[in-house]
């Protein structure tokens, strides 16, 4: 993980709390492999938006985060490049499977 990533995530874990980031994900819940992309969604997508914004969107369909991404990627202001497509997209696909679980124990 670059250094940046860590300490993006160190500040928005005091920010918000312990372990907790700006947008309410615990990450220490994010599997490691994944933190880096939860890194790269937080920083790329905060530029134009609240992460509450996706997060809280209900979008469960990996096809359709597909899309939503890559019609943020053209936004001139996103910075978000193709090669963090599969970074972002990964760490959304696991947000949308927790979501599901979590909506499922409900029922």
């Amino acid at each position: 993980m670059t250094r940046f990533r860590w300490l993006f995530l160190f500040l928005a874990g005091f920010a918000c709390g312990p372990m907790h980031g700006a947008d309410g994900v615990d990450v220490a819940k994010v599997p490691p492999d994944l933190r880096d992309d939860y890194a790269l969604f937080a920083q790329r997508c905060s530029k134009c938006h609240s992460l509450a914004r996706p997060l809280e969107s209900g979008i469960d369909d990996d096809e359709y985060w597909k899309r939503y991404v890559e019609r943020m990627r053209r936004q001139p202001a996103s910075g978000i490049s193709p090669e963090d497509e599969p970074g972002i997209l990964r760490f959304l696909h696991y947000y949308s499977e927790q979501q599901k679980k979590k909506s499922g124990d409900r029922l």
